[in-house]
């Protein structure tokens, strides 16, 4: 295909590639003196909670295949792929000796993407706390934060020579939801102030990263990654609009406003105070976060979040959650991805993107999760043994068409990454819902084979649009 011949073409340099994380991926949860994280614990005390059973042990053995994995990435048109770090492998007690074995892992693996052209993004944390760091408290304790400092310095000391893209964090509300609220993150407990304390800390623990990073001067970037997900109200009326605008404030705008901008919105602190929740704040943490805002934003995109003025009032002694400012709203006629239960809303990316162009600076960000999981793939294995996802592919391309357009506008969009490269664990999920440009058979020793959408992703990057 020749580039004239392109409908959609991006900008010269665009990040083409995927994002994983090290508990989905690495498998090896007890090998090479990695220390237990919570979803190790979870998985030895609960087995029920995760889907047929399939616990963090195993996952996809990233970390005995990751030489092949790499080079499917390559075939596969990845120019750059984010990983995360896990730190209970770095660090196995959360603080204090690092392990060798670890060190020489991230090592191999960031050596080897580079040697193959691949720019690597290392994310520092992705819902996996130490469980000796959880034990402390997790992220509602302020040793946990000084501990993930310390951490990310490890990670800078011993890998920041060639490591130039850097996130502090990947979606920081979901532990907060999960641990806190909605009970799908161990300990599971139902506690508004505790997750007010555990979010203010992430933000904090991400500042004092960003503060150390700039002061070594490795001349890299260093962001976070946020989950948006955009509110719309069922209609216009005064106490719709309100429950989405609170919504948004309370999911979005929470990690988004001091991330970027340095504060917390001065409505979402009214709220937080008038409800009770007023989390502990030491002297000079608001300076912290003011002085420490992200270069760089990642921006994880899959569904649009419909909401309406609340139907009933809520029950004043049951457990305060987000809820009590709205509810949910099925919108008619949308359009679902089934398995996930989930709605597929491509104009909602194109919003997000026009939201941090008018609201935050046009600050670099990139796409750094968009994705569809599908239940069953083995029904769309073609005569060559080969995935023919080409729902997939459909769906990359709706979005990649508003991202487009976004860019049009002046949008400092830099790249695209999928969720994700090859079909990995899906924390309580495990492998129910299918992700990857790579398909990964279990019963067959985990055996890679690239998916239609792969093929087509190869194109993508070498056409530099399609």
């Amino acid at each position: 295909m020749k580039q004239n011949q392109l409908d959609y073409s991006f900008p010269k340099g665009f990040w083409w590639g995927s994002a994983s994380s090290a508990t989905q991926m690495e498998g090896a949860a007890s090998l090479g003196n990695k220390g237990p994280n919570i979803w190790d614990y979870w998985y030895d005390t609960e087995p029920n909670r995760f889907f047929q059973g399939v616990g963090p042990e195993h996952t996809s053995k990233f970390y005995d295949q990751y030489k092949n994995d790499i080079q499917l990435m390559k075939e596969t048109g990845h120019n750059s792929f984010r990983f995360s770090i896990s730190w209970s492998r770095l660090i196995p007690n959360g603080t204090g000796a690092v392990n060798e074995k670890a060190i020489q892992f991230y090592n191999d693996v960031i050596d080897e993407l580079i040697r193959n052209d691949i720019e690597p993004f290392v994310n520092l944390f992705h819902f996996d706390m130490p469980l000796s760091m959880q034990e402390m408290g997790g992220w509602e304790s302020r040793e946990v934060v000084e501990a993930y400092v310390s951490y990310a310095q490890t990670c800078f000391e011993f890998f920041g020579d060639r490591v130039k893209y850097w996130f502090t964090h990947n979606e920081p509300v979901v532990p907060v939801e999960g641990q806190y609220l909605y009970g799908f993150h161990y300990p599971a407990l139902c506690d508004f102030k505790k997750a007010v304390q555990a979010a203010f800390h992430e933000i904090l623990a991400s500042a004092k990263a960003i503060a150390s990073y700039k002061k070594m001067n490795l001349g890299g970037k260093i962001g976070i990654i946020i989950n948006l997900t955009p509110s719309y109200p069922r209609s216009q009326h005064p106490m719709d609009v309100e429950a989405a605008n609170r919504a948004d404030l309370l999911f979005n705008r929470s990690f988004l406003d001091p991330s970027v901008k340095g504060t917390f919105p001065e409505e979402l602190i009214e709220l937080i105070d008038q409800e009770g929740f007023t989390p502990v704040i030491a002297e000079g943490d608001l300076e912290t976060i003011k002085e420490n805002s992200v270069s760089l934003l990642g921006i994880n995109y899959y569904q649009p979040r419909r909401v309406k003025a609340k139907e009933h009032l809520p029950n004043p002694s049951a457990p305060f959650l987000p809820e009590r400012y709205f509810d949910y709203y099925e919108m008619h006629g949308r359009k679902m991805n089934p398995y996930r239960g989930w709605e597929i809303y491509e104009k909602g990316i194109y919003d997000l993107l026009v939201n941090i162009k008018e609201n935050y600076h046009n600050i670099d960000c990139f796409i750094a999760e968009n994705g569809m999981g599908v239940e069953n793939e083995g029904r769309f294995i073609g005569a060559d043994g080969m995935i023919e996802d080409d729902y997939r592919i459909d769906f990359y391309k709706e979005h990649l068409k508003w991202v487009h357009k976004a860019i049009e506008e002046g949008v400092n969009v830099k790249g695209y990454h999928v969720w994700t490269f090859m079909d990995n664990w899906s924390w309580l999920n495990a492998y129910k819902n299918r992700y990857g440009l790579v398909s990964v058979n279990l019963e067959d020793h985990y055996k890679r084979t690239v998916k239609k959408s792969g093929k087509w992703f190869k194109q993508l990057s070498g056409n530099n649009g399609f």
